[in-house]
């Protein structure tokens, strides 16, 4: 059998000491009726298809009629009066399905077998009872007591022979965590069941916060009888059925325990099923609606109170938690260095989730902290994480059951936690826990329910012992806790809000340093061009006092007056250079195909012009590249380095080589021979990228400490009249013009044996 797979809401039975109604909506029409009405009623089932008031009061059922809108699918409502009928008194139920409204009458009182607890026989309330019981467990301040005071409590109000609080786990296995019982029976106290004892379809009634009631596991159950409805083809939904019928299964396995009546209250957390209020009698035992009614009461107030006692306990940690967390993300906030942050000091990272070990994965770079395992197993472990990982978290106390590999370190290793910082660059930070070898007492061997045929199918069934089974759990570490959890989520918010907020502010100085470098652009522009008008006028007024008053001047007056003439010359070069600087930082760029081979050969060839007193030795390995670049302004940085090549030389035997780099970066005349020319090498195209170009010549070389300041503006190495003068503005623009292309450029140098000047598009 394999009534495990059963939808257990769909049985079609009640149990036998009540009687169930399926009405239609709105005229209340019998529609299904169990069967034991005639039985109970002395009423055969042609009350098919008739009204309700063919069985009940006229009064009661325009009751229920005008209550429809308060009838709900959450749980069963009860009518306030008693029902009176063949001279018993009943009470009414009501809840609505899909299609119908559920009428359950039960009787107030037992009738033939059921014990009824002494309270009632002592006319003592249960809601009484129950205010006793939530005084006496608001006194208790840890869960150990209260759990066990709880059972106490329960099994007083109830006289059920056992009371066990059953908690469920992170596999829905469960353990009794109190229990209070007969002194003749054995004790469960402490003792694991596994997730099958309570199937998944059964939790889920319990996690809608449902009570399950039966007083007799023993008794035949009563079957559904259907009238001819067009809602009545599918099976009617049982769900909220306070006597909805008991499947076999469950009937075995009580049975096997030796309990013959059960009640069971759900405890829920956070709107999850924690566990269970489970109590047993070994004979039928029957308990009013009122005590039931109390009891899930109690249960409720236990679900919150429970939450708060648990909360309580973990408060210390989670406090330290919190507190250790808020130093770490503060260190890490004031750190650029991310993985620094991360390692130093390195036990703040293994406390945040109280691992043993970790590793920070930044990309292809992994740093180890604690004990791990070795990088290369943490490598090929992360490798395995990426295509099994779907979540920004993932964890497991029992990573050998998921990766085999694992088995190898399951010393330092055997439970992991495995952060995901990022989803589109490789940032993880994994923690790790050792293999805890652990004894757990079963009630009973978990796996009798299990049976595995020829064909390979598994079938469910009841277990027939509960003696204590135990287990040696290896492969195993300590179960992470939620707020671990929890905290390797917050470091993983924390860590993108930082690196957000400091994105943020270095677009907000990115921001600051654009507009500001405008503005100066702007204003050298405005400057340069205004200071040039009084310039030509002091210009003009020396040249015409040294034309107009030449006989009257000697030669110091005539001297003087031409040294101011040459100034104003030297100051308005340096102006042009201010201005054609400026201009740059405002100008677009004009981005086209350029053919390098053309562009240089024009301007060696304007060089060769302007210098016919040098000609240096030329070489150009092989063709030059294709780029996408402003011409114009790659021009001009070509006439600039290869103008400073050609002044620059002192040598009896002078040359220049012009090329780029292989991606290996070595430069073509190191590959071949020097000064030939091969017109057939592969020339790169644009879709080569980052292309490293080079200007070298043999000349006079620069000193190492000046190679970072000759791109200043207006430095100069040597006095204005030595290598044909200049501005000391030409390695300044020719910085600028590549930077304006998203590139950089640098030179290598050797004082007397010449220079390189290095730069990429």
């Amino acid at each position: 059998m394999n009534h495990y797979l059963e939808p257990i809401h769909f049985s079609g039975s009640i149990q036998p000491h009540g009687i169930l109604l399926v009405l239609s909506e709105p005229e209340l029409t019998v529609v299904c009726v169990s069967a034991n009405i005639q039985e109970q009623f002395g009423i055969s089932e042609d009350l098919l298809n008739q009204s309700l008031s063919t069985l009940l009061d006229v009064q009661v059922v325009d009751a229920i009629r005008q209550s429809l809108h308060l009838i709900d699918s959450a749980s069963p409502i009860k009518l306030q009066e008693s029902i009176l009928v063949s001279e018993r008194s009943f009470n009414g139920l009501v809840h609505r399905t899909e299609n119908f409204i559920i009428l359950e009458l039960e009787p107030t009182l037992p009738l033939g077998l059921f014990s009824v607890p002494a309270f009632v026989r002592r006319a003592f309330t249960p809601v009484g009872c129950v205010r006793r019981t939530i005084a006496k467990l608001r006194q208790v301040s840890t869960s150990h007591e209260f759990l066990h005071l709880l059972t106490q409590e329960i099994r007083r109000i109830t006289e059920f022979d056992r009371v066990m609080v059953y908690q469920f786990d992170q596999h829905e296995a469960g353990t009794v965590m109190a229990e209070a019982k007969r002194d003749d029976l054995p004790s469960y106290l402490g003792l694991h069941y596994p997730a099958t004892d309570i199937p998944e379809q059964v939790r889920a009634l319990y996690a809608r916060g449902l009570l399950r009631f039966i007083p007799d596991l023993t008794a035949q159950s009563i079957s559904l009888v259907a009238a001819s409805h067009p809602l009545m083809q599918q099976p009617v939904d049982l769900s909220l059925a306070i006597l909805r019928g008991v499947d076999s299964c469950c009937v075995e396995y009580h049975q096997n325990m030796g309990v013959a009546a059960i009640l069971v209250i759900a405890l829920i957390h956070n709107q999850k099923l924690w566990g269970l209020i489970s109590c047993h009698h070994q004979t039928p035992k029957y308990l009013s609606y009122e005590t039931r009614e109390a009891c899930e009461l109690l249960g409720e107030f236990v679900s919150l109170e429970l939450a708060k006692k648990v909360n309580s306990e973990e408060l210390d940690y989670i406090i330290k938690l919190r507190s250790l967390q808020s130093e770490f993300v503060e260190s890490i906030s004031q750190v650029d260095n991310l993985k620094e942050a991360l390692v130093n000091p390195a036990p703040r990272l293994l406390d945040l989730v109280n691992a043993t070990g970790a590793a920070i994965c930044l990309e292809d770079e992994i740093t180890l902290v604690g004990v791990t395992p070795t990088i290369e197993q943490v490598s090929v472990l992360i490798q395995w994480a990426d295509t099994q990982v779907k979540d920004a978290l993932f964890h497991t106390d029992s990573l050998p059951k998921l990766y085999p590999e694992a088995v190898v370190f399951k010393d330092v290793a055997s439970g992991l936690v495995l952060l995901q910082i990022s989803k589109v660059r490789r940032y993880y930070i994994l923690w790790f826990r050792p293999e805890v070898l652990q004894t757990v007492n079963w009630a009973g061997d978990p796996n009798a329910s299990i049976t595995v045929k020829e064909d390979g199918s598994i079938t469910l069934s009841p277990r027939q012992s509960f003696e204590k089974w135990q287990e040696t759990v290896r492969l195993t570490s300590l179960p992470w806790k939620a707020c671990e959890l929890d905290q390797a989520l917050d470091l993983r918010s924390a860590i993108v809000g930082i690196v957000l907020n400091k994105a943020d502010e270095l677009a907000r100085i990115n921001q600051e340093l654009e507009r500001t470098n405008q503005e100066l652009d702007s204003f050298s522009y405005a400057a340069s061009h205004d200071l040039k008008e009084p310039l030509r006028g002091i210009h003009n007024y020396s040249m015409l006092l040294l034309k107009g008053y030449e006989s009257v001047l000697d030669e110091v007056g005539k001297n003087r007056l031409q040294t101011l003439i040459r100034l104003t010359r030297r100051m308005e070069s340096l102006i042009d250079v201010l201005l054609k600087f400026s201009r740059l930082g405002q100008a677009e760029l004009h981005l086209v195909p350029t053919d390098l081979n053309q562009l240089v050969n024009q301007v060696l060839e304007d060089l060769g012009v302007s210098h016919q007193d040098i000609q240096p030795d030329i070489r150009i390995p092989r063709l030059l590249p294709t780029v996408v670049c402003d011409p114009v302004l790659i021009n001009e940085v070509f006439m600039n380095l290869l103008s400073n090549a050609f002044k620059y030389n002192d040598k009896p035997e002078q040359w220049i080589s012009i090329g780029y780099l292989d991606k290996e970066g070595t430069r073509d005349w190191e590959q071949h021979e020097r000064g030939r020319i091969f017109p057939h090498s592969p020339t790169p195209s644009l879709s080569d990228s980052r292309i490293t170009f080079y200007v070298q010549d043999n000349g006079i070389g620069i000193r190492a400490r000046h190679l970072e300041t000759i791109f200043r503006l207006f430095k100069r190495l040597h006095e204005q009249n030595l290598y044909g003068g200049g501005t000391g503005a030409g390695l300044t623009i020719t910085k600028k013009i590549i930077e304006r292309h998203g590139g950089q450029i640098w030179v290598e140098s050797t004082v007397g044996m010449g220079s390189t000047f290095y730069f990429i598009l």
